[in-house]
């Protein structure tokens, strides 16, 4: 007999609410749906180890079809169905969670798997359609059922006559939401967020031997390491990413204590800058896809590599500000960071040539990692790497030597100077300078170099600070004591006019460099604030002139004009070297060439 009645929600301006801001993003409706469909199988199964119900021996899975003649989009699973006093309960009552109800009623015999939101999840299929039909069949000795209702607050329900346990979802797609209609559409939607869904998805099934179901039920970091080869993660990492360049490491997670978590996180071949977007983490709840990069349980810095974690602790359907002041969720994180950390840490005592073979990749990665999360640097700041003269690979103890414990009592120890090189080319004659002095330094190259070394430097107060290989220069460069002079200091800062320069001398073993600017600090600020887009105004500078060098010899002797000239030109070169020359510093440089090539032609 047909029966009419009204959903039981607490007001008749819900439906229109839910149809249009349920979810923000329109196309997850088909996730829900299909977890729903995953949930119902799970379920029968259940029921099938406590001796409640018998198999049938067919595959349990999810169908899918597509009639655009019709404009309908179905989706059918083969769980246990339900009677109508249960499509009453679980459906016209909404936001009443059949998974709850059945935990609550199971909990002794467990309910892993059981995703839940069949109310609430099943109302999505609002956002896009016009009507929804219900057609179920419990696995019970009870007649099938019809329910259908137009998401006007009303609906009906009858008998019908599906032979076959379980429940098809019949949505009438919206004139406006035809996109739905499109059987790649689905096909995507399905690799989106039901890629891994425990049970076979069909779209388009014809029963003839031939469906290939689009999903992967039992995908690689549900499986033990142990089982998982080489070839394994990188086919995964391939299928999941569509990336064709092979990562270069990997880490997979896999415990159940103190919660539940599994996934592989992939170190990608490395680009130049931080690019947040590039990185993609995606997030599981029990195998059923939640979003990508979700901050408040990915670490920030984790978002630039690709992954899969799966966490059944985190329900598949909640807000932001729960993630963000759930303490569970907070453990998870803190959790995923250790795992990296002790991988990284692993594989640099275990394997350190294959670890400095992955540094240029990863280097960005573990010094913005570094910044961002101060257990993560105390984890691993002793497996930080550069590059020496020789091309060697070396972390900051290898550089300045282990402290000693003397070091350690003596509270009057200066810091220790780790000299750095940030562009090989530019700094070729410094280089060679050190290596003719048995000198050590370091190659500092990247951009987020600046921002960490001076971390480094807050974090190691009084222990370590870095000098630019040029910013000052080391007793065993010079060759012996010096004697200011004032007079050629004098024609310098008259010629220049920069009443913030100040003129030192040094005389060292080598004729070259003639001068240089040494601020060490003063430069690392104008680097932040142009790559900040801020003016750095005037710095205070400091200009070292080298003595040893023939045409600093020879400025004192020249006329007034000619000093003048020379004292800027050399100003504009050493400036050159320093930092990037803003329009009128380029401007006057680039005018003294002129004047330099007009002069040599005539």
């Amino acid at each position: 007999m047909k029966k009419e009645g009204q959903i039981k929600i607490s007001s008749e301006n819900m439906m229109p609410i839910i149809k249009k801001w349920l979810y923000s993003d329109k196309d997850i409706f088909l996730r829900e749906i299909v977890a729903n469909g995953v949930d119902a199988i799970t379920k029968f199964k259940k029921l099938i180890d406590m001796g409640e119900a018998k198999e049938d021996g067919k595959e349990y899975c999810i169908k899918i079809s597509v009639d655009k003649k019709a404009k309908t989009l179905t989706v059918e699973d083969n769980g246990l169905g339900m009677t109508e006093e249960e499509v009453e309960k679980y459906i016209t009552q909404i936001a009443f969670s059949g998974a709850s109800d059945f935990l609550a009623k199971y909990e002794k015999a467990g309910g892993d798997g059981i995703i839940g939101h069949f109310g609430l999840g099943f109302y999505s299929a609002y956002m896009v359609s016009d009507e929804v039909e219900i057609f179920t069949k419990s696995y019970k000795k009870s007649a099938a059922v019809h329910w259908v209702s137009d998401g006007n607050a009303t609906y009906s329900i009858e008998s019908c006559d599906k032979k076959e346990r379980g429940t098809t979802i019949v949505m009438h797609i919206a004139p406006q939401e035809k996109e739905f209609l499109d059987e790649n559409n689905i096909k995507n939607l399905i690799r989106k967020y039901c890629m891994f869904m425990p049970y076979n998805v069909y779209v388009s099934f014809k029963g003839d031997g031939k469906d290939r179901p689009l999903n992967n039920t039992v995908p690689l970091y549900a499986k033990n390491p142990k089982e998982c080869s080489e070839e394994d993660y990188k086919a995964f990492y391939r299928d999941t990413f569509m990336d064709y360049n092979e990562p270069i490491f990997w880490v997979h997670l896999n415990m159940d204590y103190p919660f539940n978590l599994k996934g592989i996180l992939y170190f990608p071949k490395v680009r130049n800058k931080v690019e947040l977007d590039k990185g993609k983490v995606k997030l599981f709840c029990n195998q059923v896809f939640i979003a990508d990069n979700i901050k408040e349980v990915i670490p920030e810095f984790l978002m630039l590599l690709n992954g899969v974690i799966d966490c059944p602790d985190i329900p598949l359907n909640v807000s932001r500000s729960f993630l963000q002041n759930d303490t569970q969720v907070q453990k998870i994180s803190k959790h995923i960071t250790k795992k990296v950390a002790d991988k990284l840490i692993s594989l640099f005592k275990t394997d350190r040539p294959k670890y400095e073979k992955c540094w240029d990749d990863t280097a960005n990665f573990i010094k913005f990692g570094c910044i961002k999360d101060e257990e993560f640097f105390e984890k691993i700041k002793d497996i930080i790497i550069y590059k020496d003269l020789d091309g060697k690979f070396v972390n900051f103890n290898e550089v300045v030597g282990e402290e000693t414990e003397s070091d350690k009592k003596d509270s009057k120890n200066e810091p220790k100077t780790v000299y750095y090189v940030s562009d090989a080319l530019q700094q070729a004659q410094y280089v060679k300078m050190f290596k003719d002095a048995g000198l050590k330094a370091i190659l500092s190259d990247t951009f987020i170099d600046p921002h960490f070394l001076s971390y480094v430097e807050y974090k190691t107060p009084g222990k370590l600070k870095f000098m630019r290989i040029d910013a000052e220069f080391d007793g065993a460069l010079k060759s012996g004591e010096v004697t200011e002079d004032s007079a050629l200091a004098e024609i310098f800062k008259n010629a220049i006019g920069n009443d913030k320069l100040s003129i030192k001398f040094e005389k060292l073993k080598s004729t070259v460099p003639a001068f240089i600017i040494t601020d060490e600090y003063m430069r690392r600020y104008s680097e932040m604030g142009q790559m900040y887009g801020m003016s750095d105004g005037v710095l205070a500078q400091t200009m070292v002139i080298n003595l040893a060098s023939p045409i600093i010899g020879k400025i004192k002797s020249l006329d007034s004009e000619k000093q003048h000239f020379v004292a800027n030109y050399i100003y504009s070169l050493a400036l050159l070297s320093f930092k990037k020359l803003d329009e009128n510093e380029l401007d006057k440089f680039v005018n003294a060439n002129i004047y330099l090539l007009d002069n040599y032609i005539k």
